[in-house]
C-alpha cells in the first residue's frame, strides 16, 4: 500500500478519443510502459471512455516523478495517434491531450504540483512541439486559472489565439502550422480534487439542460435586455457582459444530449468540494430542474471520486431521514448511491470508482488480517506462525466491544417511540464507529510491529558499525512494539464510556449486549497489557520501559472498575 507519509499525486489526463479502442489502448499502454518494471511507483486506476463526448478520462496515481513521466508518455502517444482536424465530440476540447491536471494526494502541496506541471508543460512544448497553456494553480496569470479561458473558442480558435500576443500559449508559442493543426494545444495544470459528474434528466432537450446548468453554475448566465431570453446581453461601462451568478460556488456546468443514453444531462465539474459538496450540487440541480418542469433521474460519476464526497453525501441523506450515521462506511456509501441514483445508467461499484479503494485494491503487497473471514482469521491465529498473536487478538476483542456499543446505539436510534432521540444515539454511534475503525487498525498494526522486530534480526552484524546499527534498530522496533499494545489499551478503554451510556440510556432489550461489550473491553485492555509488559522487558531504556508499564497498570486497574460498574447496571436492568 502507498504509505501516506510518502509523496503521492494523481494525474487525470483527458484525451480527445473516446470511440477507437485501439487508440485508447495504445495511449494507456504508453502510460503503463512509462511505469516500467517498478509498478509500485505508478498505478493506473481508471480508463473511462465516452462515445458521445469522444473523450477518454484516464486516472493514475503514484510518486511525483513517475507520474509526470507517465503523463509525458501518454501525451506523446496521443499526439502521434489523434488528428484534431478530424475530431468531433460533445465535450469542449482544443487538443489531442486536452487537459492534464496534477493533483496532490499526500505528502506534497498544491504549489509543488504546480511547479511540476509547469516543468511538464515546458518539456511537452520543447520535445513534442505541442503548444501548452498552464491553468489553475500552475497559471502564470490570474485569468488563466480558469480552464474555460485557456480553452476559449476550443480547437477552432487556435489559429487566432496563437497569432495573438495576449492569447498565445505559455509554452510552444509559434505560428499555427500543420503540426499544431494536428495535435492542437494541451492545457496542463495543478488543482485540488475535481468531481466530474453528470445529472441525468427526464428530457431530451439540450436547451432545457443548458438552462438548468446556467441556473446553478457559479458563472451563471448573461443578463439580457428586458429580462427576455432572446434579448441582447447587457454590458457594463467597460464593455464586459454582465453575468447573473448561479447558485453553486466552485462549479462549472453545461447541458447536453447523450444519444447512447437517450437523455439530456447537466454536465458539471465541482472544482471546490468545500464550497459545494456533491450532495449539495445534486439537491440544487434537482431544485432548478423541478422549477423548469424537469426531474433529475440519476447521477453519473465520470472517472473517480474521493471517498469523502460519498461519505458526506450518505451522511447528509441519512440525517434528512433522521437515521443514525454510525453505520459501516460501505453502508453510508450505499445510501449515497441510492439517494442520488448513481447506478441508474450502469452499476456503481465503489471499489472501481472511489480513489482510496482503488489504491488499496491495486496494492499487491497489502495483506491485512482484517480483510480475512472470521474462519480464516481463526485458522491463521491457530497456525504455527507466531503472528497474529495476543496483541492482535486483544485489539480485535476491543473492536468487538466498541462494535457492540455501536450496535446498541444504532438500535436505540431506530427504536419505535424514541424518534425525538435519534440524533442523540446517532452521535453515540458515530463515536463508536471511530473506535471500531481505530481498533481494527491496531489489529494489523500489532502484527506489523512484530514483523518489524523480526526484520531487525535479519540485519547484518559482521562489523562494529553494523552491530551498532542493529542494536539501535532493535531498540526502536521494541519501543514501537510496546507502544502499539498500549495504544490498544487506551482505545479499548475508551469503549467503556459508550458501553455505560448504552447500558443506562440505550434500548433496554439490548442491555445484555452492552454487558458483553464491557466484558470484551476489559479482556482487550488486560490482554494488551500483557503485551506491553513482555515487550517492555526487552527495552534497554529501563526508565522508558517502567513509565510505559506504569501507564498500562493504571489503565488496567481502571478498566476492571469500569467493567464492574457497567455489569452492575446491566444486571440491575435484567433483574428488574
Amino acid at each position: 500500500m502507498f504509505a501516506m507519509q510518502k509523496q503521492l499525486i494523481e494525474c487525470v489526463p483527458n484525451f480527445s478519443e473516446g470511440r477507437d479502442k485501439t487508440i485508447i489502448n495504445a495511449i494507456t499502454d504508453a502510460i503503463k510502459g512509462a511505469i516500467g518494471s517498478d509498478s509500485s511507483q505508478v498505478t493506473l486506476l481508471d480508463v473511462d471512455p465516452g462515445e458521445a463526448t469522444n473523450r477518454t478520462v484516464v486516472t493514475f496515481v503514484g510518486s511525483p516523478e513517475a507520474v509526470v513521466e507517465a503523463a509525458f508518455q501518454g501525451i506523446k502517444r496521443a499526439a502521434e495517434l489523434i488528428d484534431m482536424r478530424r475530431h468531433h465530440g460533445a465535450h469542449p476540447r482544443q487538443g489531442a491531450t486536452d487537459v492534464c491536471p496534477l493533483i496532490p494526494v499526500s505528502g506534497i502541496t498544491l504549489e509543488e504540483c504546480a511547479e511540476l506541471a509547469r516543468a511538464l508543460g515546458q518539456r511537452v512544448a520543447d520535445e513534442l512541439g505541442i503548444p501548452v497553456y498552464c491553468y489553475e494553480e500552475a497559471a502564470f496569470t490570474p485569468e488563466r486559472r480558469n480552464l474555460a479561458v485557456c480553452r476559449r473558442g476550443e480547437y477552432e480558435a487556435l489559429p487566432e489565439k496563437m497569432a495573438s500576443e495576449t492569447e498565445a500559449p505559455d509554452f510552444g508559442d509559434r505560428p499555427f502550422d500543420e503540426q499544431a493543426a494536428r495535435t492542437g494545444a494541451t492545457t496542463i495544470g495543478a488543482r485540488d480534487f475535481l468531481i466530474a459528474v453528470n445529472f441525468n434528466l427526464n428530457t431530451t432537450s439540450t436547451r432545457r439542460a443548458n438552462a438548468i446548468a446556467f441556473d446553478v453554475r457559479e458563472k451563471g448566465r448573461p443578463q439580457r435586455e428586458g429580462g427576455k431570453p432572446n434579448g441582447k446581453p447587457m454590458r457594463d461601462a467597460d464593455g464586459n457582459i454582465i453575468m447573473i451568478p448561479g447558485t453553486l460556488k466552485g462549479t462549472k456546468a453545461i447541458g447536453w444530449f447523450i444519444p447512447e443514453y437517450g437523455v439530456a444531462q447537466v454536465s458539471m465539474n465541482i472544482t471546490d468540494m468545500n464550497a459545494t459538496p456533491l450532495h449539495m450540487a445534486f439537491d440544487e440541480v434537482c431544485r432548478a430542474a423541478a422549477a423548469r418542469g424537469v426531474r433529475v433521474t440519476g447521477t453519473e460519476i465520470v472517472g473517480l471520486v474521493p471517498k469523502r464526497a460519498l461519505v458526506e453525501a450518505g451522511r447528509y441523506f441519512l440525517h434528512k431521514q433522521q437515521r443514525s450515521t454510525g453505520i459501516p462506511e460501505q453502508e453510508i456509501i450505499r445510501m449515497a448511491d441510492k439517494s442520488m441514483g448513481l447506478s441508474e445508467l450502469k452499476p456503481f461499484i465503489p471499489r472501481e470508482k472511489v480513489i482510496e479503494y482503488m489504491i488499496l485494491n491495486r496494492d499487491k503487497e497489502a495483506r491485512r488480517l482484517t480483510d480475512m473471514s472470521l474462519t480464516a482469521f481463526a485458522n491463521e491465529t491457530a497456525s504455527e506462525s507466531p503472528a497474529p498473536g495476543g496483541g492482535s487478538i486483544a485489539a480485535y476483542m476491543g473492536t468487538l466491544a466498541a462494535a457492540l456499543g455501536t450496535m446498541v446505539a444504532n438500535l436505540s436510534a431506530h427504536k419505535a417511540g424514541w424518534d425525538d432521540r435519534w440524533e442523540e444515539f446517532s452521535n453515540y454511534a458515530d463515536g463508536g464507529r471511530v473506535l471500531v475503525d481505530r481498533l481494527l487498525e491496531l489489529v494489523d498494526e500489532d502484527t506489523q510491529a512484530f514483523n518489524r522486530i523480526m526484520a531487525v534480526y535479519a540485519m547484518p552484524k559482521s562489523t562494529d558499525e553494523e552491530r551498532q546499527a542493529r542494536a539501535e534498530a532493535l531498540e526502536e522496533a521494541t519501543l514501537y512494539a510496546t507502544e502499539v499494545p498500549l495504544n490498544t489499551m487506551k482505545a479499548a478503554f475508551d469503549a467503556f464510556e459508550l458501553l455505560e451510556a448504552m447500558a443506562r440510556e440505550g434500548n433496554p432489550a439490548s442491555v445484555s449486549d452492552a454487558g458483553v461489550g464491557a466484558l470484551a473491553a476489559r479482556a482487550a485492555v488486560l490482554g494488551a497489557q500483557l503485551n506491553v509488559r513482555i515487550n517492555a522487558a526487552g527495552l534497554k531504556n529501563r526508565s522508558r520501559a517502567e513509565s510505559l508499564c506504569d501507564e498500562a497498570d493504571e489503565i488496567a486497574t481502571l478498566a476492571t472498575l469500569r467493567e464492574q460498574e457497567i455489569l452492575q447496571i446491566v444486571n440491575d436492568k435484567i433483574d428488574s
